[in-house]
C-alpha cells in the first residue's frame, strides 16, 4: 500500500447532484435541459480552478445566448445541489484515519461550495492531511498539475500515493502523474484495496 491515500470528493465522499436539484436548475435557467447542461460543463473548468459565481453564470448565459433573471438563485441552488455527503464513505475515511492511514483530498470543486463543507463536515475533512481544492490552486483535475500540487501538500512524491476517484479520464491522468490510482466503486472496494495492501 502506498504511503497516502488521497480521494477525490464529488462521487467519492460527496454525492453528485440529484435529480430534482437537476430539474431545480433547469427551470430556474428556464432553457431547455440538454441545453442547460452542456453549457453549465463547458463553462464549469473555470468555475473550478477559481472564477467566481457571477463570471461563471454569465459565461453559460452567454453561452446559452440568454440572460438569467434570478442569478442568486441559481447560485444557491447550484450550491445546495453540490452539498450531500455520503455517510458511509466519511465514516469510512475516519476509521482509515484512526487506523493511521494518512490521508489526502483531491476535488474539483467552486470557492462557493468550500465553506458549505468546511463549516458542515469539519468532523471528517479534518482527517486529511492535505486538502487540495481546485479553485484554491488555480487547476482542475485532470490537468497533471493538480496531482503535482497534490502531492507535494501530502509531502511526498506522487509514486507514494494511492489516488481514488470515480472519473476515468481523472483516474488515468493521476497514473501519468505517477500516482497509482483507482476507479471507485464503492466503499467495500476501498477497503478491498487498504486490506490488499
Amino acid at each position: 500500500m502506498p504511503d497516502a491515500i488521497v480521494f477525490d470528493l464529488y462521487g467519492v465522499i460527496a454525492r453528485t447532484q440529484p435529480e430534482e436539484a437537476r430539474r431545480r436548475l433547469v427551470e430556474l435557467a428556464g432553457v431547455p435541459g440538454e441545453e442547460f447542461w452542456e453549457a453549465y460543463w463547458a463553462c464549469r473548468p473555470a468555475y473550478d480552478a477559481g472564477q467566481d459565481a457571477a463570471g461563471y453564470w454569465a459565461a453559460v448565459a452567454a453561452r446559452l445566448g440568454v440572460r438569467f433573471t434570478d442569478v442568486p438563485a441559481l447560485v444557491r441552488a447550484d450550491v445546495d445541489s453540490w452539498s450531500l455527503v455520503d455517510e458511509e464513505m466519511a465514516e469510512l475515511v475516519c476509521e482509515l484515519a484512526d487506523k493511521g492511514r494518512t490521508l489526502g483530498l483531491l476535488s474539483n470543486i467552486v470557492e462557493d461550495l468550500v465553506p458549505v463543507w468546511e463549516s458542515g463536515h469539519g468532523r471528517w475533512l479534518g482527517r486529511f492531511a492535505a486538502l487540495t481544492f481546485s479553485c484554491r490552486i488555480g487547476v482542475a483535475k485532470p490537468d497533471l498539475r493538480a496531482y503535482e500540487i497534490c502531492a507535494a501538500r501530502m509531502g511526498m512524491a506522487p509514486s507514494r500515493v494511492l489516488f481514488i476517484d470515480d472519473n476515468a479520464a481523472n483516474v488515468a491522468a493521476a497514473r501519468e502523474a505517477g500516482m497509482s490510482a483507482e476507479l471507485f466503486t464503492s466503499p467495500a472496494q476501498v477497503r478491498a484495496l487498504v486490506a490488499g495492501g
